[in-house]
């Protein structure tokens, strides 16, 4: 959301008023005719926050920097507007098969890579090769995904993707970048990852790499210019330039000594000085990020977690928005469910759990949880005792989450035990091996536009999987199990909305929060839109429609005689 700044105006005189308006009127001067018409030309500066590693999509998912960048170098089969739905980006149509399994590609006509040079079918199967062969490059999961998969190509412009089942958020892995054969096609992923082409990078997209700015033998910026061969809509800015900057601070200091008109990411230390920056526009969008409690629902010795309305009550016990607005600074969402925000698959109309402490007491009363003691007060159920222990990562963000939590059920008569655990061996330890009884966990749904929550609440993932909280309901997981192999969108969509109804009702985990991005561009830069972000790169998305200079449209000047 676009922080605006309002300015009163102040007209003394009636007449003027209206004689204003006559004139506007008779000119032409409103409707679509007056509206200002962008105009090619201008340069952006951006502050990275970061360093140039490779420029390469296969070779980017560790540095977010690079993927700035090569977001507006590189071109994938398909990319994801803000709602999360796939669109064509490199192909002119994906269809897909009744039964899911055939996804038909046809490529635009035309496309060609920044060296000229024809993007064929080609260049695809070439980059699937090197996702199917990538080592230690490539996630495991990506390389036996695409391994799994057969790919025939009928021309330059045609081929066929057959997967050995259906698989709905297959969409998601056809947004890879895709490399040009004849400038890799002789080298393997390590030669590639090794080369020196990854600073002169080759790609399709709308912006073309032009020099890099060096201080010795330091990169400190990379310049890029609109590539005029671009199929798709073509940018109005002529020259991006990122500058490299070690932290968030220096970064913004660069935007107040005027080297730079945006900066990736305003972090919560330069939050009040941008927001009082008035020629400065802060964007605020949802990070792919949700940070939630879960449960062990089959620890036998917490067996009362097993019971939905002692969860419920332990969520109307937090006061989260306090939480949010203390500790994080305000800067995240309030979680009422596990499907992000902004997105196809989410459902408005989810019941919210609001902090009510006076209703979770009389609720856990009504279980059979009373207070008992005097000095030290507690609630329990006969001989059972209502306490537990809430495991999280051992830094000061997870630190003072858990201390505020384990405070808000102090205040309910629930004795927690806080136990701390490396941030490193949170998973191996903890949650792979359900070693926890309650655990503050974050999901990072990075790069994953397709909400599917089956790894994380499917009973079959119970076991051996991401289902940490062995949530076992039946009617939750035909849900997700259907929704994963059903490729019509309004039938997901409905069985995702059902499946966050359940999920409310049941609530095997507690939702918290989902982290926000802030991220800020001189005013003199005008089109900018951000929406929910699933990648921080996504902020760049609309950039074509970005513009600096304007100038009335031809029917306005035609009507005014200049």
């Amino acid at each position: 959301m676009k922080k605006y700044r309002w300015q009163l105006l102040i007209l003394f005189l009636t007449g003027i008023v209206v004689g204003t308006l006559l004139i506007l009127e008779k000119r032409g001067g409103f409707g679509d005719g007056g509206q200002p018409q962008p105009v090619e030309g201008g340069v952006y500066t951006e502050a990275l926050i970061g360093s140039i590693q490779r420029l390469n999509p296969l070779l980017d998912s560790i540095n977010s920097v690079d993927r700035d960048v090569d977001s507006l170098i590189f071109s994938g089969i398909v990319k994801f507007d803000s709602n999360g739905v796939a669109v064509p980006d490199l192909a002119e149509s994906v269809g897909v098969s009744v039964d899911g399994t055939l996804y038909n590609i046809t490529l635009k006509d035309g496309l060609i890579w920044h060296d000229g040079e024809p993007l064929t079918t080609s260049d695809i199967e070439f980059t699937i090769s090197l996702l199917r062969d990538g080592g230690e490059f490539i996630p495991d999961d990506i390389e036996e995904l695409w391994n799994a998969i057969d790919v025939k190509v009928f021309d330059s412009r045609n081929m066929q993707i057959i997967l050995p089942e259906s698989y709905a958020p297959f969409m998601d892995y056809l947004a890879f970048g895709v490399l040009p054969e004849h400038i890799f096609g002789d080298m393997t992923l390590e030669q590639i990852a090794n080369s020196s082409i990854n600073l002169q990078p080759i790609g399709s997209g709308p912006f073309q790499f032009s020099e890099l700015t060096m201080e010795g033998s330091d990169i400190t910026g990379i310049t890029l210019t609109a590539f005029d061969g671009y199929i798709g809509e073509k940018p109005y800015l002529q020259k991006i330039v990122f500058r490299y900057y070690p932290d968030s601070q220096t970064a913004f200091q660069a935007y107040q000594d005027g080297y730079v008109q945006g900066v990736s990411e305003i972090t919560t230390e330069n939050l009040s000085a941008a927001l009082a920056d008035s020629k400065l526009a802060v964007y605020t969008s949802r990070l792919p990020r949700i940070s939630m409690i879960m449960f062990n629902l089959n620890d036998q010795s917490a067996s009362f977690l097993q019971e939905a309305d002692i969860r419920t009550a332990l969520l109307k016990g937090i006061n989260r928005q306090a939480m949010i607005d203390e500790i994080l600074q305000g800067q995240a969402i309030q979680a009422n469910g596990v499907i992000l925000p902004g997105t196809w698959a989410y459902n408005e109309n989810t019941p919210v759990v609001t902090y009510d402490p006076e209703a979770s007491k009389a609720m856990l009363k009504e279980a059979g949880f009373v207070v008992t003691g005097d000095t030290t007060p507690v609630r329990k159920k006969e001989e059972t005792e209502l306490t537990f222990t809430l495991s999280y990562p051992d830094d000061d963000l997870h630190q003072h989450l858990a201390e505020f939590i384990a405070a808000e059920w102090k205040k309910l008569d629930i004795n927690i035990r806080l136990d701390p655990v490396a941030p490193d061996i949170f998973i191996s330890d903890v949650l792979n091996p359900r070693a926890f009884q309650a655990a503050l966990v974050d999901l990072n749904l990075s790069q994953t536009p397709d909400p599917d929550p089956y790894p994380f609440w499917d009973l079959g993932q119970a076991a051996g999987g991401q289902n940490y909280s062995q949530w076992n309901n039946r009617l939750a997981s035909d849900i997700l199990e259907q929704a994963r192999v059903t490729t019509d969108l309004a039938e997901r969509t409905r069985l995702y909305h059902n499946f966050q109804v359940v999920f409310s009702e049941e609530l095997p985990a507690l939702p918290l929060y989902f982290p926000v991005y802030n991220y800020a561009i001189d005013t003199q830069i005008q089109g900018v839109s951000v929406g929910p972000l699933f990648d921080t790169s996504d902020r760049l998305s609309s950039i074509t429609k970005w513009y600096m200079t304007a100038r009335r449209s031809v029917q306005e000047t035609e009507s005014t005689g200049n």
